[in-house]
């Protein structure tokens, strides 16, 4: 088959209409047809030239070219495709390397096996051009909501039509043990849009806790509209889920805006999501009020929040204990999740078994150390110290305030508690001399001897050993591993050290051992600066 003029205006008309038909650009159906026509060229000619079509836009006309390219005499190595400087001069003038020299050829006569190929080509060119729009279609649309109708179903996971393609909504990303048919149609959270092989894949998710989120922002105009703002999500999908709001206007409750008259707005969401039950809750910047909002609608006694550990810990009467952990720990599962929390539920007797617990072991602490009796040392413990040093160095006004206590006594106390650290200080500085740690860390500024001693345990015994440690090996910290958190021990996290105080004594090591010039450490501090000054 030869394009003659008489099917010239045909092959325009057959690419509008591939075009039109697979919705994609014109122009990339008349690319494939030129380089399906140059396969079949160079079949013709020979596989080793460098044959080229080109197809007029507006006649249809093909015209066939042969490129030959002038490289150095060394780099030849294509003869049919390439030659020499010399061997140009006879083609054209004071040729150089880099030129090129086209020459039209006559049209091939296409038979049945080069009239398939060149199918084949267009046909995988359009291919991926489709699959190119996809994905410049949906990739800005991840973390939208979209309407889609199923196609089919396979292995539990639905495949949805979504005009341009198909999209994936997995069977862990359906809510509880739902179920679609061909037609129906559906309401899915774009989750991920991702450039494969095998061409763009749309993961679709009915239990992500964007979805709600969204839906939340559809129903809900103080919403979409910037006056609420929802600051956080748990679910437990199918079955109960928390979602804090904040109103940045005061005239609107965020919590009455979001459940709307009579519930409607509320209610529309919940059917959405066959009928999973939701809590809306105020949020608030102070994590221990937050969280007693959250651990609704059970009551709260006390809470102590532990910041450094990012854990929380909460006191509940004994008859409220089941309704604040919830059916199967589904009520504090869900409060942990929504302000990114560990938490801790005791009752009121379990939380005043514990503080008994701690009241008698510092009472023993100091009637063994200072020598006292039963009765005064628990006064000591009543009025707050919990350790020697914090005997030893306070304010002698702070002691005074016991009953009892005259400023001898006071001095007496405080002369005791001194002779005692001095004796334990001299003790571990002798035990971290017995394991090999050398001057240079027993002289840093910074460490008491106990610490020195923890860290010669833990092997750290010279300043260099000290300035190679990382903050959460001295301070102690928290690995996420498969979504379970596992605490790392420090070797000064008994003396609460933070990792703020840890980053400060090893970047101070590396400046005295020349690692680090503290001028860099100026310079890297002045940006965060002038960006506070700015805020």
């Amino acid at each position: 088959m030869a394009i003659t003029s008489a099917n010239q205006l045909e092959l325009l008309q057959t690419a509008e209409a591939v075009a039109r038909e697979k919705q994609i650009d014109p122009g990339l159906v008349v690319e494939a047809m030129e380089e399906s026509l140059a396969r079949a060229a160079k079949s013709r000619y020979g596989a080793e030239m460098d044959i080229r079509v080109s197809i007029d836009r507006k006649t249809g006309r093909a015209t066939f070219t042969r490129v030959r390219t002038v490289v150095e005499d060394e780099e030849l190595e294509n003869y049919q495709a390439e030659f020499t400087v010399e061997q140009a001069k006879q083609y054209m003038e004071n040729p150089e390397v880099g030129q090129q020299l086209i020459e039209e050829v006559p049209p091939v006569e296409m038979g049945r096996i080069a009239a398939q190929s060149a199918k084949q080509v267009i046909l995988q060119k359009v291919r991926e051009a489709e699959r190119d729009k996809q994905y410049e279609d949906f990739k800005d649309r991840a973390g939208t909501i979209i309407n889609a109708q199923v196609k089919r179903e396979e292995y539990g996971n639905v495949i949805v039509d979504v005009g341009t393609g198909e999209a994936i909504l997995r069977r862990n990303e359906k809510i509880g043990r739902e179920s679609y048919r061909p037609n129906d149609r559906i309401r899915c959270f774009i989750k991920d849009v991702r450039r494969e092989q095998r061409g763009p894949q749309i993961f679709l998710s009915r239990t992500a806790p964007e979805f709600m989120a969204e839906l939340f922002k559809m129903e809900v105009p103080e919403i979409y509209e910037g006056i609420i703002e929802i600051k956080a999500v748990a679910r437990d999908p199918g079955s109960r889920a928390k979602i804090a709001v904040i109103s940045y206007d005061g005239s609107i409750d965020p919590v009455g805006a979001c459940v709307g008259m009579r519930g409607s707005r509320v209610q529309a969401v919940v059917n959405e999501l066959q009928g999973e039950k939701i809590d809306i809750i105020p949020w608030n910047e102070d994590m221990p009020t937050f969280l007693v909002n959250a651990l609704q609608p059970a009551e709260v006694s006390k809470v102590v929040f532990d910041e450094d550990a990012e854990r929380i810990e909460v006191v509940v009467p004994e008859e409220q204990l089941s309704l604040a952990i919830g059916r199967r720990g589904q009520n504090v599962r869900l409060a942990s999740q929504l302000t990114g929390l560990d938490i801790d539920i005791l009752t009121e007797e379990e939380e005043s078994k514990r503080r008994q617990a701690e009241f008698e072991v510092r009472t023993k602490l100091f009637m063994e150390t200072l020598d006292l009796d039963e009765f005064f040392a628990q006064l000591l413990v009543s009025e707050g110290f919990t350790n020697l040093e914090e005997v030893a160095y306070v304010e002698v006004d702070e002691l005074l305030v016991i009953d009892g206590v005259d400023e001898a006594t006071a001095g007496e106390l405080q002369a005791r508690a001194r002779d005692v650290i001095d004796a334990q200080n001299a003790k571990a500085l002798e035990n971290a001399r017995a394991l090999g740690v050398e001057d240079s860390l027993i002289a840093f500024e910074g460490l008491t001897p106990q610490m020195i001693e923890a860290l010669a345990n833990d092997g750290v015994k010279t300043l260099e050993d000290f300035a190679t440690c990382a903050d959460w090996e001295l301070a102690g910290g928290w690995t996420v591993v498969d979504g379970e958190r596992s605490k790392d021990d420090g070797s000064l996290e008994p003396f609460d050290i933070s990792l703020e105080e840890a980053q400060d004594m090893i970047m101070t090591a590396r400046v005295m051992l020349g690692w680090v010039d503290p001028d860099d450490l100026v310079s890297a501090e002045e940006p965060a600066e002038d960006e506070e000054q700015e805020a």
